[in-house]
């Protein structure tokens, strides 16, 4: 895959990605929040266990490494990230600015993991100093009240940091398992595993189907975040951590915000504020010592350096 295409799908990804935090932020007002992950990923399995019936000759994972693998995905990645997330965000202290902040803790976290599970997946000082630049555009573009971030709502800040740990721990270990799955079937699979998983807490924890309200706008969230953010969104996130790896994949983490940033002002008339545009600048300073090579090997391709 050209270096082209693999930025154009990232980006892609971060869009998708960047643009959910709306859509959640509408569907948790009509769906208690586990119970909206269970239903999100009922769908987005469904769907993608069609595409992958269609897509690939053996839709169904083969053998204990496979199983691993897929059930790897399913409780760190599917439902560990997202109920966290989801229950996290349902506290009024825990704004979509403070969220961003503690999600975009991910790619450091992943290096962290990386470090003791991946050794070839280690950052040179300036990938990391680049990693650690990301992260300051982050917090810079999201604009957290400093008072917030310390006050109130401790519990739930501690889960929206334990969902980005899982996600991160989920993304070093499927690198690791290094099995031949497809894409396609390992998607599918962890999210039909990961909604039942969903499914169990949420009946435990007493959310009922019955406290669902399902309106025009509910359905439209649901499908979205079932279909784009999650179907098309794991599709390429999964078949990028293979060429990428985990600590590189999970930068999106730091663009998401910006797509973000301009679907809320596109859709929820959000102002686009100076410290939007001087995060994102700090961010593409950040991916830009990351991706240093890459971007080097673009230029050169171009003719534009030596």
């Amino acid at each position: 895959m050209s270096r082209g295409r693999t930025l154009s799908l990232f980006l892609g990804l971060a869009a998708a990605w960047g643009s959910a935090f709306v859509a959640i932020n509408a569907g948790l007002a009509y769906f208690p929040p586990v119970l909206f992950v269970a239903f999100r990923f009922d769908v987005a399995g469904v769907a993608m266990l069609a595409y992958a019936a269609y897509a690939v000759d053996d839709p169904v994972p083969r053998g204990r490494d496979q199983w691993a693998e897929v059930a790897v995905g399913a409780v760190f990645i599917i439902a560990g990230y997202h109920v966290l997330l989801f229950v996290g965000e349902t506290d009024p202290a825990v704004t979509s600015a403070v969220a961003a902040v503690i999600v975009s803790l991910s790619p450091v976290l992943t290096t962290g993991f990386a470090r003791a599970v991946l050794p070839t997946e280690r950052l040179t000082a300036v990938g990391a100093l680049g990693l650690l630049v990301g992260l300051a555009g982050a917090v810079i573009l999201a604009n957290p009240d400093p008072a917030n971030l310390t006050g109130g709502g401790t519990a739930a800040k501690l889960l929206v940091l334990a969902a980005a740990a899982s996600f991160a721990l989920g993304s070093v270990l499927t690198r690791a398992s290094d099995t031949d799955i497809r894409t396609e079937t390992m998607e599918a699979w962890s999210m039909l595993l990961g909604a039942g998983l969903a499914h169990v807490l949420a009946f435990a924890l007493g959310e009922s189907v019955a406290d669902a309200v399902w309106t025009t706008e509910s359905v439209l969230a649901l499908g979205y975040l079932a279909l784009v953010a999650s179907g098309v969104g794991f599709l390429i996130y999964f078949d990028l951590l293979g060429r990428l790896g985990p600590i590189e994949i999970n930068l999106v983490s730091y663009v998401a915000p910006v797509f973000a940033a301009v679907v809320g002002w596109l859709v929820l008339s959000e102002g686009v504020t100076a410290a939007t545009v001087v995060g994102f600048l700090v961010i593409c300073v950040g991916f830009a010592l990351v991706k240093r090579d890459a971007i080097r090997a673009e230029l050169r391709a171009a003719g534009v350096t030596g």
